[in-house]
């Protein structure tokens, strides 16, 4: 046995309070750059700058004050729910941010939850759709961790504050005098960012503003819907002037006017435009152009076909929903009554679309039911020649028609220019196109969307490339299988990304009419729309809800 004392193991218990002591200031700095991080963070990622953060925010006052008034019990229940609403607004706002980037536009927190599913189906063209589902489960929980994570950081905190009652009663009088200070005199460390800040209450009162203003517009949006010039004109009046025509309504995605005017990109397009104009001439068809502002930009096709369908003004998912419940009569139904055959044409779609009832097509084809067999081109389920092809084949072909059948009515949708832009398929003889697999070596030979995407200038560039691709396959399809009762009509849906089209870009879209029929154009001579297949800043601009009103009443008689 040792003669010498064993050490005494001094220290240790202090140093075990020392790290707990560490340990819990860092969470309580975490809670709190947790808060303010939620209160302060804008909705928009152009004001996502360091200068956002380095503000004063009234609700952390407001809320420390509110602790400071109550009992233990009620101090946890006001905290945690306050965190989880806290949560809730950072989860909105970084959901704005996405619809911004994707949509142009804030996200409704009432009427978009819909949208968010097609979200799921463009990634899933990226990465696949049991890859996009798993992201979009991913987000989800991230999604509920955030709420959760606020609440208990809010609960840290109201703890500390109570805790410390007296220090922190003087730093919040001491900096709400300087918060009233600020606002009074706008103290500012960058433009548009107040040090006084009371963006989370703005943001909230703007979101349940936002969702008061989709209530009330519901009502409107049924006063106009039930308001329709057309709806009981006879069968035997109704298009009349357009009897025995073949008559194609034509959607080129994304075909905006930044492709067209003022911009890099509008030679390309211009010079396939005046080409066209001279090549269709030729054939013996006569064109007519103009624009229409769309209810949408960068994405929501489909407020725009449902908007020039039906006549009414559709810029909301709401609308859009409240539409497709209804018996609007549309240009489809208008035909439909006229006697034409009515068929529509979206091979965007890979999944059933009860809702495109509404439209009164007889017959509609999508991506399953179009017979394509060749690949994919990112987002594009299949290139636009193929899908005029398609169509010609069942439905316009001499061997395809039926005796004595009656004249046809379509809407076709071109989707090769969607977003990715990249890669793109190539032309190819009308006789080898076939199921598609023609198109099998081409999305190899192309480049990738990651290869585009790090320089906005090769994204517009492949922008210009798609869009002259599906104008030369319209117009390819025209001279090739174009006749005398061919009266064509073609549009842009909506201007493309802003990384394409500018910030603040307009929303117009170019749109075109061609005939061969001197009839038709003398019809709509009075439209004042210009010649040829390309519009000038000078052309007329309508609203494209106008649009279906002012068709039906120039060739209705």
């Amino acid at each position: 046995m040792s003669v010498f004392p064993r050490p005494a193991l001094v220290g240790l218990p202090g140093d075990r309070t020392a790290l707990g002591e560490v340990a819990t200031s860092a969470v309580t700095t975490l809670s709190a750059v947790l808060v303010l991080f939620a209160l302060l963070a804008p909705n928009d990622l152009d004001r996502l700058t360091p200068e956002a953060f380095v503000r004063l925010p009234v609700e952390a006052l407001l809320g420390v004050a509110v602790v400071l008034m109550l009992r233990d019990g009620a101090q946890r229940t006001v905290a945690v729910s306050a965190g989880a609403f806290l949560g809730l607004l950072t989860v909105v706002k970084a959901i704005d941010i996405g619809f911004g980037l994707a949509l142009n536009r804030r996200f409704d927190p009432v009427f978009d939850w819909g949208v968010l599913g097609n979200g799921v189906d463009l990634l899933g063209t990226s990465i696949g759709r049991s890859g996009a589902i798993a992201a979009f489960l991913g987000l989800v929980l991230l999604a509920v961790a955030v709420i959760v994570l606020m609440a208990l950081a809010v609960l840290r905190l109201s703890r500390v504050a109570a805790g410390h009652r007296t220090t922190s009663t003087r730093v919040v009088a001491v900096l709400s005098v300087s918060w009233i200070v600020c606002a009074v005199f706008g103290v500012q460390l960058a433009p548009g960012q107040p040090l006084a800040s009371r963006s989370a209450v703005a943001f909230a009162y703007d979101d349940l503003r936002q969702v008061r203003a989709g209530i009330r517009d519901r009502e409107a949006f049924a006063e106009e819907v039930a308001v329709d010039a057309f709806r009981d004109t006879p069968p035997s009046e109704l298009l009349s002037a357009l009897r025995g025509k073949d008559v194609l309504f034509t959607f080129i995605e994304s075909y905006g006017r930044v492709a067209v005017q003022d911009s890099d990109i509008a030679p390309k397009v211009d010079a396939v435009l005046d080409a066209g104009t001279a090549r269709l001439k030729n054939a013996g068809y006569g064109s007519r152009s103009a624009f229409l502002t769309s209810p949408t930009t960068s994405a929501g096709s489909w407020l725009a076909h449902s908007t020039f369908q039906s006549g009414v003004w559709i810029d909301s998912q709401h609308r859009y929903d409240d539409f497709v419940k209804t018996d609007r009569f549309t240009l489809g139904g208008a035909f439909e009554r006229a006697g034409w055959e009515t068929v529509g044409v979206v091979p965007a779609h890979t999944e059933d679309w009860p809702e495109g009832k509404v439209y009164g097509y007889d017959r509609y084809y999508d991506s399953r039911g179009i017979g394509y067999h060749g690949p994919p081109f990112s987002y594009a389920t299949m290139p636009d020649q193929f899908t005029l092809s398609a169509f010609q084949r069942a439905e316009r072909a001499l061997e395809s028609r039926k005796p004595d059948r009656p004249p046809l009515m379509a809407e076709i949708d071109l989707v090769t220019s969607h977003w990715p832009w990249t890669p793109l398929p190539r032309l190819v003889d009308w006789t080898a196109v076939g199921d598609g697999s023609v198109y099998n070596p081409m999305p190899s030979q192309g480049k990738t969307p990651d290869e585009i995407f790090t320089d906005p200038a090769k994204v517009r560039g492949a922008y210009g490339d798609s869009i002259a691709y599906s104008l030369n396959a319209l117009i390819s399809y025209v001279e090739t299988y174009g006749d005398d009762d061919l009266v064509l009509v073609f549009l842009g849906d909506h201007q493309p990304h802003p990384i394409v089209a500018g910030e603040g870009a307009d929303r117009n879209v170019p749109i075109t009419v061609v005939t061969r029929d001197k009839a038709v154009l003398d019809k709509i001579a009075g439209w004042n729309w210009q010649e040829g297949l390309n519009p000038d800043r000078n052309a007329p601009s309508w609203r494209m809800n106008a649009f279906r009103d002012r068709f039906l009443t120039t060739f209705t008689h």
